[in-house]
């Protein structure tokens, strides 16, 4: 449906949320006021941060969003001006606007950045945020490549900024409930999780054309490969590009397979994947058929497929339950009736603000990460979707597509963070990058 999402309708969203957080008392007529407590804020009108964001398309614009709930909205950015202005018309004359993100972080009113860009792009623009003290928010998957996470986990420590990614599932009450439920043992002891991600699209080939009047098609491209101008390449669909993206693996597997391993709680040693790949020139070029099998340290085995109904399956040796954006259901979970889990007594969270509403669902539970994003700007502790986890979770999507590339079992050694005795799989851990766009 997003990739269906009209300029028109576009506008209208953002218009529309905004009024709708106007009338509730969430924005002024300059830019934003101070959001109810209901909400979950909890700066004062004085401590309110200047908001700048990178990226502005769909997702984009839903995190700005959420982050004028928290914050003010001072400067936006994106390399396709179509995409630009009507975010920037939809919080009045007080943001200014750039093409280019480094401009935006010179930006001396802007304490904190958002990042909805294409997945590519991630690495860097945290890295040159966190270097230019600001807090961020960025979407998911936080990388590209494995060892662009090494590089983020690195400067993140030596910033000391505090960096939220956008694996959104990890504030539903649903997910947050099934991880308790996992850890906690009410399943006994875990023995298997199975992960329905979806099929990758199939398309092309697709025709070149110009590039749009405005839109830098150049400054898109970034540490990719320089290739002509596709408008399939970009915007939603750019997901669907090796070049670009992973897939399904790092798009719903980002969510995905983070909550699984978050209940897991181990890293992977053992993949075993296959995949089916298109052969027409100019087409996505993911996956048109995928599955992976993943052996945990601690005895745990992962299924990922991409077929049967979305969500996650955990099994153990007293009982099972299913989770996903609709639903969580299973003999454990009628039993919390008679045998509740409190929330103060879970245990997942570094930093919980119990004062804030549980939520479900993505706009709703959005509006919680974000809000913990901005307690953890106030208290400097690691928050929801740190950079650790996240770079790990992305890691076992990434080591999925790479074992489906390469056609065989993996072995990998999550201490160092490489494969056993197979240069030809670490080769794969980084990509090559565009002269004047190295991720460093």
């Amino acid at each position: 449906m997003m990739s269906k999402l009209t300029r028109r309708r576009f506008t209208t969203y953002v218009t529309q949320s905004i009024a709708g957080l106007s009338a509730a008392g969430g924005l002024s007529a300059v830019g934003v006021h101070q959001s109810t407590r209901a909400q979950g804020a909890s700066r004062s009108a004085l401590q309110r941060l200047g908001v700048g964001c990178i990226g502005l398309r769909y997702q984009g614009s839903v995190i700005a969003h959420k982050a004028a709930m928290y914050g003010d909205i001072v400067a936006v950015c994106d390399v396709d001006k179509h995409v630009r202005d009507p975010v920037k018309a939809a919080f009045g004359s007080t943001p200014r606007d750039y093409e280019e993100y480094h401009a935006l972080l010179a930006d001396k009113n802007v304490d904190v950045v958002t990042i909805g860009t294409p997945d590519h792009w991630h690495t860097q623009m945290v890295l040159d945020a966190c270097r230019a003290k600001k807090d961020v928010y960025c979407e998911k998957p936080l990388t590209l490549t494995v060892d662009e996470g090494k590089l983020l986990r690195d400067c993140v420590r030596q910033t000391s900024r505090v960096v939220q990614v956008g694996s959104w599932q990890r504030s539903d009450q649903r997910f947050r409930q099934a991880v308790e439920m996992v850890r906690q043992g009410r399943l006994g002891r875990l023995q298997r999780v199975d992960v329905v991600l979806g099929k990758n699209a199939v398309g092309g080939p697709f025709s070149t054309r110009s590039v749009p009047r405005d839109f830098n098609w150049d400054l898109w491209l970034g540490q990719a490969p320089p290739v002509p101008y596709l408008a399939e390449r970009t915007h939603y669909t750019f997901r669907w590009w090796h070049d670009y993206s992973g897939g399904q693996m790092t798009d719903w597997g980002a969510h995905h397979i983070d909550i699984a391993q978050w209940a897991i709680d181990s890293l992977p040693i053992q993949i075993t994947a296959q995949a089916k790949y298109p052969e027409t020139r100019d087409s996505y070029d993911v996956p048109i058929d995928f599955s992976a099998d993943y052996k945990f340290a601690n005895g745990v085995d992962m299924s990922v497929r991409d077929t049967g109904r979305n969500g996650i399956l955990f099994t153990g040796d007293k009982g099972r339950i299913f989770v996903n954006r609709g639903s969580l259901s299973g003999a454990p979970v009628e039993e919390l009736a008679s045998h509740p889990l409190p929330r103060d007594d879970w245990q997942v969270y570094d930093q919980d603000n119990l004062e804030r509403p549980e939520r479900a669902g993505k706009l709703e539970a959005i509006i919680n990460h974000m809000g913990n994003f901005f307690d953890c700007i106030d208290s400097r502790k690691q928050p929801i979707s740190d950079v650790e986890s996240q770079h790990r979770s992305v890691s076992t999507c990434h080591l999925g597509n790479i074992s489906m590339r390469l056609g065989r079992q993996l072995r990998w050694q999550p201490e160092s963070e490489q494969f056993q005795d197979d240069k030809e799989a670490n080769a794969l851990l980084s990509r090559d990058q565009r002269r004047g766009f190295e991720v460093g």
